[in-house]
């Protein structure tokens, strides 16, 4: 007999990554891909996987209670991974209380339905809260966040995540709710919405724009190629003890300003340009508010305790997505001129 799981924000960047690992990997799960379908939501993240007899789409908002709870009552899920939320800093900067729906009240709302639904039996369901490592804060030029760092949000964004991640830990103190959370670095690779500083540089530069770049460009993220993330989640979901918190982290800190211009050379090579052509169309622009200067992570308790680690350097998991958004021109289009929300409009 089928197990369901709900994944939520399925049709985004990392969810669709997700979603298409547990649908190919694990036929005995009914995968639900729970999503919005907002902005970030794209169903064409997953044409290969539409018609697999283990999966379902099924369009929803996490911030509407009774319909999440509908939802749970209907369906019977074993578990939850849930990923959906608003990830943007800047747009958490124009309009935080979205992101305090979302990333908050959402989050309690599938809570509140796991432990309705649960009655108690933890010990035979699991809530997964996919998280960030912007929790964390900023750090200096030295040091790791691990997964005893202190919480230190800076920007709406990484507020709303921190307050999510404290309810999930307490509905596991409180209620006994078999939990397990995770907080990731900046993800890059495949799918990925072109509003994001990867596919913004690649998108731009293919079509001689300007690469806006913050500031001096001296922020430094870590970054993760997605199916690595993915991976460390199904580890993770299947492995973790209840109540458990894992960092995942790439190992690949960049300066802004080193990777665009990386980017730069790999382009100029793939559009057979000169060398030093793309770089031209570097632009500083004036700093993001609250712009946290370093995130790195510890990844160590993740491959010690469950054998997890990236399987590619950076540079090669670059090349694949530049390789990749050049292949999917078609793609990039729906996305970037609003094609593909304007069908689903009409479709749900």
């Amino acid at each position: 007999m089928q197990k369901t799981i709900i994944i939520t924000g399925g049709a985004g960047f990392i969810g669709s990554h997700v979603v298409r690992r547990f649908v190919n990997n694990y036929p005995g799960y009914q995968v639900i891909n729970l999503d919005k379908l907002t902005y970030a939501g794209n169903l064409a993240n997953l044409r290969d996987i539409e018609d697999k007899p283990n999966y379902r789409f099924v369009k929803g908002d996490i911030v509407d209670a009774a319909f999440i709870n509908n939802l749970f009552a209907q369906e019977q899920p074993y578990s939850v991974i849930h990923l959906a939320a608003e990830s943007h800093v800047d747009r958490s900067i124009t309009n935080p209380l979205e992101f305090v729906m979302t990333n908050v009240v959402g989050t309690c709302n599938l809570l509140n339905a796991a432990k309705n639904t649960w009655k108690g039996a933890y010990g035979q369901h699991r809530f997964y809260h996919v998280s960030t490592d912007e929790v964390y804060g900023a750090l200096g030029e030295e040091g790791l966040f691990t997964e005893e760092t202190k919480y230190d949000p800076h920007s709406p964004y990484s507020a709303s995540k921190a307050s999510s991640d404290h309810f999930v830990r307490a509905y596991h103190d409180t209620y006994g709710m078999d939990v397990v959370i995770s907080n990731c670095s900046n993800n890059y690779g495949a799918n990925h919405f072109p509003e994001k500083l990867i596919p913004l540089a690649i998108n731009n530069i293919k079509h001689n724009r300007p690469v806006p770049v913050y500031g001096k460009g001296e922020n430094v993220r870590d970054w993760l190629w997605v199916e690595d993330h993915a991976r460390a989640i199904d580890v993770i979901f299947h492995q973790a003890k209840p109540g458990e918190t894992y960092n995942i982290g790439g190992h690949n800190e960049w300066k802004n300003i080193d990777l665009i211009r990386l980017l730069c050379q790999i382009m100029d090579k793939k559009l057979g340009r000169v060398a030093g052509e793309s770089e031209k169309l570097i632009t500083f622009v004036t700093d993001r508010a609250g712009h946290d200067l370093r995130y790195a992570i510890d990844a160590t308790k993740l491959k010690e305790n469950l054998g997890w680690e990236p399987s590619l350097q950076f540079e090669e998991g670059l090349e694949k997505t530049v390789d990749w958004y050049l292949e999917n021109e078609e793609w990039l289009k729906q996305v970037t001129s609003g094609g593909y929300q304007k069908y689903y409009e009409e479709m749900y």
